[in-house]
């Protein structure tokens, strides 16, 4: 197994500014800590993997105290996002990572059943010189994006949070001319209709 990097890419979970379309449902302060679980299983999930460097990118930037303990918690690296929109940040860190890796994957913390089978197959594919893959969600988005190399064609003028997310990304994918595959079809956590989904994530929340 190569060397490549996993980016995680998460918002600070501040009451207000996390999860905001949740705050109807859970207000403010549960939605927040509902993120920063979700942040936790994440890195559980891709620090299970030994030898690949993870880096946890970081808006607005990498001050607040869930951060900073992340990196007393986990083997990671904490960077700041850079860019005028989510998909210029997306680009700038997926750069950054393949200036000097063979491969990268990038994910939120949007998908509390990401596994380290999703993980695992990613970077099996990649290896076998697949340039793209694809973790699609049944919202029309999508929760990982491994690559072997990136261009901002891939990200200008994303409409990113909305349904069309994933029908954009594997069109640009065809005409670039890339060979691309996907994993299997999960459910993001996003909206109040999303939580029926995973009602074992609400006690854990509520035990918490």
């Amino acid at each position: 197994m190569t060397c490549g990097k996993i980016l995680v890419f998460a918002k600070a979970p501040v009451p207000g500014q996390a999860k905001t379309r949740l705050i109807p449902t859970l207000g403010a302060e549960g939605a927040a800590e509902l993120h920063a679980l979700l942040l936790e299983r994440t890195l559980n999930t891709v620090c299970s993997f030994s030898g690949q460097p993870v880096e946890l990118w970081c808006t607005p930037d990498t001050k607040h105290d869930c951060f900073q303990n992340c990196v007393t918690k986990y083997p990671v690296m904490l960077r700041s996002q850079s860019g005028a929109d989510l998909g210029a940040r997306m680009f700038s860190a997926l750069s950054s990572a393949l200036a000097n890796s063979p491969w990268t994957i990038l994910v939120g913390c949007d998908c509390p059943d990401l596994d380290s089978r999703d993980i695992s197959e990613t970077i099996g594919l990649l290896e076998k010189g697949m340039d793209a893959v694809v973790g699609p969600a049944h919202d029309g988005g999508y929760y990982l994006l491994g690559l072997r190399k990136v261009t901002p064609a891939l990200f200008a003028d994303m409409p990113l949070g909305t349904d069309q997310v994933w029908s954009l990304t594997r069109n640009r994918l065809e005409r670039l001319g890339w060979q691309y595959t996907t994993l299997r079809v999960q459910h993001d956590l996003d909206r109040p209709e999303d939580l029926r989904h995973f009602p074992g994530l609400l006690r854990e929340l509520r035990t918490d």
